[in-house]
């Protein structure tokens, strides 16, 4: 081996050893405990949480009812407590028998607390992973979580933990009168931020109801910017297997409101995108009933199009900003573009807007199609700074 291809081997794995060393330094809020179990202290408590909320090996629950802390409830988001419901699945109350605590869904018929649920907490602790997607409802909880904090005088306590997806903004911005749960706040498709600082801003902007009252903490962090690669040790829902599909998912979850698969169904769900008819494409794959996707989309056809586990993880990450290309090109190939996107609008919703679907069906360029979110982009960039817990 020359000596130019020893130096090029060796940065290579010293940087490679810098970004995972910076990734496994990161402490999480929930880890930081002196920061806030003094504040837990004589306090009746409340947990938004899910299989995500872990402390090591542990889970948070399990860990704060070690150290004495009174949890009176527990809510689940979308996939429930443990994580393994399906997308969409409605998630029921139940009861936790291993902590013996009763458990009230956020994901069903109410998605807010009601004043019933929190009239005897003094603050609930909400310790949940997101991946930095407007569409990832449990960003939306949070923010009702807030809401309902605010209106009912409860004290809300964030532990943050890092984006995956927090080292760009990309997409266009949530626009008046599209609000739905997949889309729950005027913010960009990748808006660039931890729950934390989410947090901070749904209540600064104004956002929730009753925002001037809202007793909010944020547990940040420690070791973490937004410069910082970030693997999440644990899926964070049943078809975000590993990095990859997190990493694409800002990319691909817009084909969920089309004809589209995106691989639920697969070993690998965000990681493929076909069709039975589709012409082009260079792979197939076949969905079958998994764990976390009972009734996937095109169960049991052959779907033709493209694999997408074949880019690395490092290309999706240095690329920093939504990949429009697969959703184009896709688009342009298919043979019944009057059925491509679901009649229902979930694709609008999905993109907060009808203005992409709107330039897709006319064929505007990609450069066209960002060009029409930028000023929205660029607004909401400088918004974001006053509410940052982070160096960029």
């Amino acid at each position: 081996m020359s000596k130019l291809r020893i130096t090029w081997f060796l940065t290579s794995l010293l940087a490679c050893a810098d970004l995972y060393g910076q990734a496994l330094s990161v402490q999480v809020g929930a880890a930081r405990f002196d920061r806030y179990l003094p504040l837990l202290a004589g306090k009746q408590v409340g947990l938004v949480v899910n299989h995500t909320s872990r402390v090591g090996d542990a889970h948070l629950v399990d860990t704060l009812l070690a150290r004495g802390v009174c949890i009176r409830r527990v809510f689940a988001p979308e996939h429930g407590y443990r994580g393994t419901a399906d997308d969409g699945a409605d998630i029921r109350d139940g009861y936790d028998h291993r902590a013996g605590l009763p458990l009230h869904s956020l994901y069903g018929k109410r998605k807010k607390p009601s004043p019933e649920d929190l009239q005897d907490l003094d603050v609930v602790v909400f310790d949940i992973q997101d991946v930095g997607a407007r569409f990832y409802t449990f960003i939306s909880t949070l923010f009702y979580v807030a809401e309902a904090c605010a209106e009912n005088g409860v004290e809300l306590l964030v532990l943050d933990r890092p984006n995956p997806n927090g080292h760009y903004l990309d997409g266009p911005l949530l626009e008046q009168g599209m609000e739905s749960f997949v889309g729950i706040a005027p913010i960009p498709m990748v808006h660039g931020c931890t729950v934390g600082e989410l947090a901070r801003l749904f209540a600064g902007e104004g956002f929730i109801k009753s925002a001037d009252r809202l007793k909010l903490r944020v547990i940040p962090c420690a070791n973490y910017s937004h410069r910082t690669r970030y693997v999440l040790p644990i899926r964070p829902s049943p078809n975000l297997p590993d990095e990859r599909s997190v990493l694409l998912y800002p990319s691909i979850c817009l084909f969920e409101g089309t004809a589209v698969s995106v691989g639920r169904g697969t070993e690998t769900p965000f990681q493929w995108v076909g069709h039975p008819t589709f012409p082009a494409g260079d792979s197939l794959f076949i969905p079958c009933p998994t764990a976390g996707a009972q009734a996937p989309l095109h169960e049991g056809a052959v779907c033709k199009g493209y694999d997408l586990r074949r880019i690395s993880t490092d290309s999706l990450y240095s690329k920093s900003r939504i990949n429009l290309s697969w959703l184009l090109d896709f688009y342009c190939e298919y043979p019944d573009k009057e059925n491509f996107f679901r009649k229902n609008k979930y694709f609008d919703l999905l993109a907060g807007t009808p203005h992409l679907r709107e330039l897709m069906e006319m064929g505007s360029s990609e450069e066209t199609i960002r060009a029409s979110w930028s000023d929205g982009l660029a607004f909401f960039r400088l918004v974001r700074k006053d509410y940052l817990l982070y160096d960029e």
